[in-house]
């Protein structure tokens, strides 16, 4: 009986081993994820939601007559020489893509996707979203030396939008995967991949070669994929698309990281969000965030603001990003307050710093006696100060502002950074057109006063 005992035990574990073997194997045969859903498809998952398509619609101006001789001295095609608007018609101008980098809305892309052959920034740009949704643009800001426009989009108040996370500009392999997305052929949400072929490319474009350096890959994009992200395989991205060699396979471009960095700190500034002179700009990257230009006696410089100061609280709140930095300083500024308090850190230790700064029409009044109005046939001069410079020079209200110092002026940013610069004493040259009424007739004439800056 004690015999029949112990086999019967040693039978029992027997089965209990072999029921552990079984249960192991059959875990082991069950995958613990679809393996379809590798690196690749992860990455595009992660970074759809930021991927958006755009149309930009042009406008066609049919003109005859005088309207068709006048109209060229304008910034702004679309209006006769009274600033009146001219018949239009909307026609679609240009299909492609664009890369959300900011939950409030903004749109980074490359500017030939939205600027007409002529070269003035479209009427209205549509895009949609990945889920369908779709929202008028506006368009912001253009850098044309480095093809790169910012775009904003309307949405209702509070409205999030899901933002890129960008990768760190000096950790780029060659030879690693690479996942070009974008809408080519109008064929919206399109993914391709290929490798990192080579960094610092310098690609001919319209007639000269682009002022950076370009990344190159093997991933196919087409026409409608410029201004689309490319990214890694943590999903950050690496460039943006740019172009593609004509009749030639698997050599494709795209606008570095670094590049998008450095248009993001010149589009997020207190001068261009705001028309607000504050005269200093923040490096954007994956690192702490520093200061890496302070404009000579600026608001910034004599609040004692220097290049290389680590930026530690925006009114007493932390930035990590040029983005929140111009929100956290333009967001408390009020028409009676235009003061901004930062911390900045330099050599180990912490500098408190306020900082009064000035809007473009006191910089305008203080530095020159005028004022300035974006007008849609150009800058115009708005009001002019008795005992100014402007009034020595025999300026009136009404001139059209069409140059400074022989160079054309787009924006009144454009206007605020030479004024800003200026000091006491300087010459400026401003380049003008001159309408005079002669009976029926409408004059327009080149012009040009010299202001001395006070």
């Amino acid at each position: 009986m004690k015999e029949l005992a112990k086999i019967s035990r040693f039978g029992l574990g027997l089965l209990l081993l072999f029921g552990v073997m079984l249960t192991s194997c059959e875990q082991q045969a069950a995958p613990s994820q679809d393996v379809r859903r590798d690196a690749t498809v992860i990455a595009v998952e992660k970074v759809m939601p930021s991927v958006v398509n755009l149309v930009a619609a042009a406008h066609v101006t049919r003109v005859t007559g005088f309207d068709g001789i006048t109209r060229d001295i304008f910034t702004d095609k679309t209006v006769n020489y009274l600033g009146q608007p001219l018949p239009i018609q909307e026609r679609p101008e240009s299909v492609g893509s664009g890369v959300i980098i900011d939950e409030a809305g903004y749109i980074l892309t490359s500017l030939h996707v939205v600027q007409g052959p002529d070269g003035p920034m479209p009427s209205r740009v549509a895009v949609k979203l990945w889920d369908g949704r779709e929202f008028d643009c506006d368009p912001m800001v253009k850098i044309p030396e480095i093809d790169m426009a910012l775009l904003k989009i309307h949405a209702p108040h509070g409205e999030k939008f899901q933002p890129i996370k960008f990768a760190q500009d000096n950790d780029l392999l060659l030879g690693e995967t690479v996942i070009a997305i974008g809408n080519p052929l109008n064929l919206g949400g399109s993914v391709t991949k290929g490798i990192l072929s080579s960094r610092g490319r310098i690609l001919p474009m319209n007639g000269g070669p682009l002022n950076q350096e370009l990344l190159q890959t093997d991933a196919p994009i087409n026409e409608g994929n410029s201004g689309g992200p490319l990214v890694d395989l943590r999903g950050e991205m690496i460039g943006l698309n740019e172009a593609v060699l004509t009749n030639q396979q698997g050599i494709s471009f795209a606008i570095p990281v670094k590049q998008l960095q450095n248009a993001i700190s010149q589009f997020f500034c207190p001068e261009v969000m705001n028309h607000i002179w504050f005269g200093a700009r923040v490096e954007a990257g994956n690192g702490p965030l520093r200061f890496n230009f302070v404009q000579p006696d600026s608001p910034a410089y004599q609040a004692g603001i220097r290049v290389g100061d680590e930026v530690i609280a925006v009114n007493n709140q932390s930035a990590q990003n040029p983005i929140q930095f111009d929100r956290l300083i333009c967001g408390s500024v009020t028409n009676q307050n235009l003061t901004t308090k930062l911390i900045v850190r330099r050599k180990g230790e912490n500098y408190n710093a306020t900082i009064p700064m000035i809007s473009f029409d006191n910089l305008f009044l203080a530095k020159l006696g005028i004022t300035l109005v974006r007008q849609p046939y150009g800058i115009e001069i708005a009001t002019v100060m008795p005992d100014s410079p402007a009034a020595a020079a025999q300026l009136r209200p009404g001139l059209i502002l069409a140059g400074l110092d022989n160079q054309p002026i787009t924006d009144l940013v454009n206007v605020a950074g030479r004024v800003s610069g200026a000091t006491n004493g300087e010459s400026i040259f401003l380049n003008l057109f001159i309408r005079q009424v002669n009976g029926s007739y409408l004059q327009v004439q080149n012009g040009g006063a010299d202001l001395i800056v006070r």
